[in-house]
């Protein structure tokens, strides 16, 4: 696979301070980092003999004189957390600034780091967005998601259930985030047919039989890891009362409907407008990360009344995977409209060309996605 540009610009992140940059496996953080910075210096702790100079000796990297100024890559920071004594001196007396990679922060903040206090901002890097893809076929990433080695693989079935089988069952719980692994493998069958809904952590635990207290435990096992993030209500309605129950998404459509055991997903099937929203949710995720700004929220009355998501308190928007969109489909919009809190009423959707309706925009997904990304709902 050719290389692919990103658009998270780590020398920009990394000009002026060190920075962490995490994300879930594959997405591609090794390879940006060999294409963005070349000629630092990079400690892999994949490698074994460096895993084992830098355990037996961590001022190694102290003793090789890193100059003043200097950029330091230390990849897969978290599988030997005490090199964090040694970066955190390197910054403060010797003006080094480091880019240290990994999966999650989990393991280091359940080892008693305080990454850095503060000293380094923390980065996300998320699996392929459109931008990244020139002329990206919908159903395509629909159906294979946008993770790197999946979305060009000439063998994504296989691949996926790689993924899934040796990551997001085996290698969380070889990291000791969770004692068993297969109640954890049942909760992530279960979780994922939940995705993007309202999370009922006492459904989950019924259908997973583990203690609701565990499915609690493993859903911020995989918000830890970035393998799904939580979206949370937005209460500020007056005239129609709001829930007050999170949802959440799974990072990558893919992912989803291989754990869904789907099969290969057709168009214009049921399954499409699930995988759509999931997808537009990471593009918006994947968004706010990229230009560290924002915030993503969903709202629900109490009367059923929805919009699937709020964009930094200034965006209303629904997502359709229809070809044709009527008045039902713009009832949450319409309802939320009436309160006045927002700037912007927008649908994503698959219509072939832009709709005016009522002031609310009813957008093909390709021009919301460049909207978007322009920062023109921000």
């Amino acid at each position: 696979m050719e290389y692919v540009n990103r658009l998270l610009d780590l020398s920009a992140k990394t000009r002026a301070r060190s920075c962490f940059l995490f994300g879930p496996r594959q997405t591609g953080k090794s390879t940006l980092v060999r294409h963005t910075m070349p000629d630092s210096r990079v400690y892999n702790l994949l490698d074994s003999d460096v895993f084992h100079a830098l355990s037996r000796r961590p001022s190694l990297i102290r003793d090789e004189n890193p100059a003043r100024g200097s950029l330091v890559v230390i990849d897969e920071i978290q599988k030997l957390p005490q090199l964090l004594d040694e970066v955190h001196l390197l910054i403060e007396e010797h003006g080094v600034r480091f880019l240290l990679t990994g999966s999650s922060a989990r393991k280091l903040r359940r080892g008693g780091v305080n990454l850095l206090g503060g000293r380094a901002r923390q980065l996300t890097l998320h699996p392929f967005v459109y931008r990244e893809v020139p002329g990206l076929d919908l159903l395509r990433a629909l159906d294979r998601g946008t993770i790197p080695s999946v979305h060009f693989s000439d063998d994504p079935e296989t691949d996926l259930a790689a993924y899934v089988g040796t990551y997001l069952r085996e290698e969380i719980a070889a990291e000791g985030a969770t004692r068993s692994l297969p109640a954890f493998s049942r909760f992530l069958d279960v979780a994922a047919l939940c995705n993007g809904t309202l999370v009922n952590y006492t459904n989950v635990a019924n259908d997973a039989q583990v203690a609701r207290t565990t499915v609690q435990e493993y859903f911020q096992i995989l918000f830890d890891t970035s393998l799904a993030h939580p979206v949370p209500a937005w209460g500020k309605t007056k005239k129609r009362k709001p829930i007050g129950t999170d949802k959440f998404y799974f990072f990558d459509v893919g992912v989803v409907r291989h754990l869904r055991n789907e099969g290969r997903l057709k168009a214009r099937s049921p399954a499409v407008g699930t995988a759509f929203e999931t997808y537009i949710f990471h593009e918006l995720k994947s968004w706010i990360d990229y230009s560290c700004r924002g915030s993503i929220c969903h709202w629900r009355s109490t009367s059923n009344m929805e919009v699937d998501f709020i964009l930094n308190d200034e965006t209303a928007i629904e997502v359709k995977a229809k070809e044709n969109i009527d008045a039902r489909d713009l009832a949450g919009l319409r309802a939320l409209k009436e309160e006045t809190l927002l700037k912007n009423y927008v649908v994503a959707s698959l219509v072939p060309r832009p709709l005016l309706v009522d002031g609310i925009r009813v957008m093909p997904w390709r021009n919301f996605l460049e909207a978007l990304w322009s920062g023109k709902f921000a």
